[in-house]
């Protein structure tokens, strides 16, 4: 099978980005946005999803840190739609209950070609140190739009908002790891009656 890697940037008059991704990886990650808790939770989500990942983005942050967030969240998705071409042979559904401390949150995702996002998580603080946690629902908004696939997030439980943050990181990087792994029994074969994941 052929290396599922790709490239995507986007460059605005708010921010410029490129995203580097090679799904059959080892969860290496070289990210620097400007965003420090981004940083972070994009390392979660190549450490835990095995997609090596490397993100170099420039952005608007003397005004917030939401076009960087959005616009890194459009450029990966861009980059995994790419690097997954017509999506055959692989297992295209995965669901997971992520526990951390306190806090458990699921991730459901089809692989579908068809952008959807459920998201059921809130957060007691607008911030988490310096970081919105409103754009924890922009990013895998703009993942999802972009990537082509469909995702449920929801948080059962947590009292601490970094950890909530985290887990739904985390459990979208299980989740995506589980739906994207080769399928031995269909080596071959888009996963659809419809014979396309194209959308």
């Amino acid at each position: 099978m052929a290396p599922r890697s790709a490239e995507a940037s986007r460059k605005t008059k708010e921010t410029d980005i490129s995203v580097s991704v090679h799904v059959d990886g080892s969860g290496k990650s070289d990210i620097a946005t400007g965003v420090g808790f981004l940083d972070h939770m994009l390392d979660q989500l190549s450490r835990h999803s095995l997609i090596d990942m490397t993100v170099r983005a420039k952005g608007d942050l003397h005004i917030d840190d939401h076009h960087t967030v959005e616009d890194t969240g459009i450029a990966l998705g861009q980059a995994l739609t790419k690097a997954l071409g017509e999506r055959r042979g692989i297992m295209r559904y995965a669901s997971i209950d992520l526990a951390m401390d306190e806090t458990l949150t699921r991730a459901a995702i089809d692989v579908s070609g068809r952008p959807f996002l459920v998201w059921n998580v809130t957060f007691s603080s607008p911030k988490i140190g310096t970081f919105d946690t409103e754009l924890v629902r922009e990013f895998f908004q703009a993942l999802a739009q972009n990537a082509g696939i469909t995702l449920h997030v929801t948080n059962h439980y947590g009292a601490n908002n970094h950890h909530i943050a985290e887990t739904c990181f985390k459990a979208v990087a299980r989740a995506l790891r589980a739906a994207l792994e080769h399928d031995p029994r269909q080596p071959d074969a888009v996963p659809s009656t419809k014979g396309s994941l194209k959308g």
